[in-house]
């Protein structure tokens, strides 16, 4: 079982992983002997999370990407490809709450940029991905493993529509390719995180936010990057060759068992 979980000789790329959940899977993985492929838009947080991962011993490279952009996504995984010879594991973590921001709006009166906004940042940028991840995985004939990620606020109405309506989609689509892609050998996966907290520095003020906001799941606290790092290396590696088509809800039992979370809002008040 141990020797499944290892990751010596695989090739790894992560988008939105110079920070916050992203990171966490590219560090686990790095430990479990990937090589690893950073992709963010921010430089100097990719640059920071590979000197990490090269300093404990490990693999990485990074690679400025706006995962909005068809073609440089496609040059990603060119990257991946150029620097390890292949690519066996894709984790499309990388989206936002673009168009959210605008969630107090009725929806009758809601702006079409936010949407459009929200569908390209999270299910159109995942296309993008996984498409290109396919592409290479099928080219190379070995297979491979795709993780994309949805939000729990997918699961259920929420004030943040918009957001929830594009990673619905995600999960949809996950599902739709683990069928698809199943007799190449491609497995895809949804990891859907809950409340998470990525402040790695927070004021004793956020401390006490997100101390409150543990109290809306059974587990009794808000998760945090870490809690996604050994789930990451497993959906990676051997040991998951028969999971596909799967959502991985990491929530603390919030979604099944929690009560109305913050953000949660059946219904606008006119």
């Amino acid at each position: 079982m141990i020797e499944d979980l290892a990751l010596d000789g695989k090739a790894v790329v992560i988008t939105g992983g110079s920070h916050g959940i992203g990171r966490a899977i590219a560090l686990a993985c790095a430990s479990a002997g990937a090589g690893i492929v950073i992709a963010a838009r921010g430089q100097e947080r990719i640059d920071a999370t590979v000197a990490t991962i090269r300093e404990a011993g490990g693999r990485a490279i990074g690679l400025a990407t706006d995962v909005t952009d068809r073609a440089q996504v496609e040059a990603l995984v060119e990257g991946c490809v150029r620097e390890y010879g292949k690519i066996d594991a894709m984790f499309a973590h990388a989206g936002g709450s673009a168009g959210g921001l605008n969630s107090d709006k009725p929806f009758w009166e809601f702006p079409d940029e936010a949407y459009e906004a929200a569908i390209l940042g999270n299910l159109t940028s995942s296309f993008y991905t996984c498409r290109a991840a396919a592409r290479a995985m099928v080219a190379q004939g070995t297979g491979g493993s795709i993780v994309v990620t949805a939000t729990a606020g997918a699961l259920r109405a929420s004030q943040r529509w918009s957001y929830g309506t594009a990673k619905g989609g995600v999960t949809a689509m996950t599902k739709m390719l683990s069928g698809r892609l199943g007799p190449q050998g491609i497995r895809c996966n949804c990891l859907i995180p809950g409340m998470i907290w990525t402040n790695e520095d927070p004021t004793e003020q956020e401390r006490a936010v997100s101390d409150q906001r543990g109290v809306f799941t059974p587990a009794g606290r808000v998760g945090v990057p870490a809690d996604f790092g050994a789930l990451g290396v497993y959906l990676a590696s051997d040991a998951s060759s028969y999971v596909t088509g799967q959502q991985f809800l990491v929530d603390g039992g919030m979604v099944n068992g929690g009560v109305a979370p913050p953000f949660y809002k059946p219904h606008h008040e006119i």
